[in-house]
């Protein structure tokens, strides 16, 4: 692995091509648009052939029988179901909090307005479950999805080779209330539940992360279905002043690396001797940079605007108000990111590839929305029709001003 290379200056055309990730490739978007397009058109008949030609598994339907979720929760290993009860357990205590409320304000007498929670009654999450299988995204949207009161949580992931979803995705489905399962990956899975096919009900919003395929796919069907985040490939920045063990940075970075091979991981250290940190990390898609000093490190961050970031460094409490944009952030050099892949409760299901600067980590409020309430008593008519008759007139609207002023009569 080569050393620590100096951080490019601020607004250098280097500095630009390093906090601005590449676009999805243009064949994965054009590859994506006809897959999309052949769900929309032709339903189940296209998932299934999408999913043998794709993934190598010949179906006959793609729904999971209900009683398949319980028996694998059932068999699984006691250790693994402990682990996912207990993770389970701590996303719902981060995630609970979280439950809207909002006071009616009396705006004048007479006049109140408030909003109410509404949640979406049908949602449809992706785990993905090609290199490996992640039963702890299953938990990351299920969970927030039963706390806001989605009443119908459709499950989509990749059939393994044995036609099967993976036995862990299946209990973990069990284990948090997903009420649907349909054995579906990729784009083509993004594409059923933003449309609908014969066999699955189109949903009103799509959660998960997932490799290009599955991005760009969320960003084409967008407008039709609403969508959570562009969440995929994973990202990492671990901003380090040289007080952490090399070999802990070292295990963040690779630990983010193993992911995928299009994922990223950056060591931003203000210490010469992170280099060492390098040594110990083979993997050529992480890089080290060396800045002159914390503030420099977190400019970058904030233009960056990683999926997670990690400030490996003394008192990182100072720094965090500084922070502006990061999907999910580790105080401290214990707080390594895999820490919140699966342990802390705080949920892992984050804005890549610069989307941190818009979108924010999944919570309870993307299942839902609040619907706005305003409540008119005789006694507020008066109020309303004063500033009415003003605006309307000037907007040149006199319907406007009438509707409301025949009721003070």
């Amino acid at each position: 692995m080569s050393g620590l290379a100096a951080l490019p200056v601020r607004g250098s055309s280097e500095y630009r091509e390093l906090v601005t990730r590449r676009p999805i490739a243009d064949e994965v978007w054009e590859t994506v648009r006809e897959i999309v397009g052949y769900v929309r058109a032709s339903g189940d008949r296209a998932v299934l052939e999408l999913t043998e030609r794709l993934d190598r598994v010949r179906l006959d339907r793609t729904r999971v029988p209900e009683q398949e979720a319980a028996v694998a929760l059932e068999a699984l290993d006691g250790r693994l179901r402990e682990a996912l009860g207990e993770a389970a357990r701590r996303i719902e205590a981060v995630h609970r909090v979280q439950a809207f409320h909002e006071d009616p304000v009396a705006v004048t007498q007479g006049v109140r307005v408030w909003r109410e929670w509404r949640p979406f009654q049908r949602v449809g999450l992706y785990a993905p479950g090609g290199r490996t299988v992640y039963p702890s995204s299953v938990l990351m949207m299920a969970v927030p999805a039963r706390l806001a009161g989605c009443k119908e949580i459709v499950l989509c992931s990749p059939p393994q080779r044995d036609g099967h979803v993976a036995p862990a995705i299946l209990a973990a489905a069990a284990l948090c209330g997903v009420t649907e399962i349909h054995a579906i990956g990729g784009a083509q899975a993004v594409a059923a539940l933003a449309y609908g096919t014969e066999s699955l009900e189109r949903v009103a919003k799509i959660f998960g992360p997932g490799n290009s395929y599955v991005t760009a796919a969320k960003l084409q069907v967008f407008g039709e279905v609403a969508i959570d985040m562009p969440a995929g490939p994973s990202e990492t920045v671990v901003i380090s002043d040289g007080s952490a063990p090399a070999e802990w940075l070292a295990a963040d970075l690779r630990a983010q690396a193993e992911h995928s091979p299009d994922a990223i991981a950056l060591l931003v250290t203000t210490a010469e001797s992170d280099a060492a940190v390098l040594e110990q990390v083979p993997e050529t898609q992480v890089k080290g940079l060396r800045c002159a000093d914390l503030a420099q490190a977190i400019g970058f961050a904030n233009d960056f605007a990683p999926e997670h970031l990690t400030l490996a460094c003394r008192g990182p409490e100072q720094w965090l108000p500084l922070i502006t944009s990061a999907g999910s952030i580790f105080l401290g050099i214990y707080a390594g990111a895999a820490a919140g892949d699966y342990a802390t409760g705080a949920n892992h299901v984050l804005p890549t590839g610069g989307a941190a600067r818009s979108f924010g980590a999944l919570g309870v409020e993307a299942f839902g929305r609040a619907v706005q309430v305003q409540s008119v008593e005789a006694t507020g008519i008066e109020a309303i029709a004063a500033v009415s008759d003003v605006l309307a007139a000037a907007e040149d609207l006199p319907w406007h001003a009438a509707s409301i002023r025949q009721r003070s009569r």
